[in-house]
């Protein structure tokens, strides 16, 4: 029996719980925050840029970040004059770091408002992210167990570690393409809830 690890991959991204079950990707999510200090938005602004999340990749702190780490192994053996994958199973580990502002208890209203607005985007974005490598290990994990038998283990191995590749690649392509959206579409975003959220304010005053 044959137990290679394919490639793992690890990215950093704009922007615990353990689910297990057969046939499915081990998949584990953690928290952790940055605290933030201020009464105003430009105190916030200032704040998130000074103590944001660093990204290597960039050199630039964000408001938030997800760390991905996709890996795993295959099992597979020959018999029969034929290379079998005898089971697949595929890793997954997200990290999510978001802000946590300190002084909301001192600001005014119209600066708390704001930055619900903004920390709940924030939040929903890296969960997208977190969300966007489970589909791609759940795709990886079914590709890798669906493999046809190969005449030899070494083809096996260059086999996996050809759709490995693949999917690892597609999950980079998608992750970027949805940064790329998102930051389109920030300030059209924050505008369409902001004014949701005032509306709503003053349906109940």
């Amino acid at each position: 029996m044959r137990q290679p690890r394919f490639a793992i991959l690890a990215l950093t991204l704009l922007c615990a719980s353990v689910a297990t079950s057969a046939s499915a990707p081990i998949i584990t999510k953690t928290y952790s925050y940055f605290d933030i200090r201020g009464v105003t938005g430009s105190d916030l602004e200032r704040e998130l840029s000074k103590n944001g999340p660093l990204l290597d990749k960039t050199g630039i702190r964000h408001p938030g970040a997800t760390k991905i780490k996709l890996g795993g192994s295959v099992d597979y053996r020959s018999s029969s004059g034929r290379c079998r994958v005898l089971d697949a199973k595929v890793t997954l580990e997200t990290h999510l770091t978001l802000p946590r502002w300190k002084d909301r208890d001192r600001a005014e209203p119209e600066t708390v408002m704001i930055w619900d607005t903004l920390s709940s985007d924030i939040k929903r974005h890296e969960e997208r992210h977190a969300e966007i490598a489970r589909q791609h290990a759940r795709k990886l994990e079914k590709a890798l167990e669906s493999l046809r038998p190969e005449r030899t283990c070494q083809q096996m191995e260059v086999r996996v570690e050809a759709v490995s590749k693949t999917i690892i690649d597609a999950h980079a392509a998608d992750q970027q393409r949805f940064d790329r959206t998102e930051a389109a579409s920030f300030e059209r975003r924050m505008l369409r809830m902001l004014r949701f959220k005032v509306k709503k304010h003053n349906n109940r005053s």
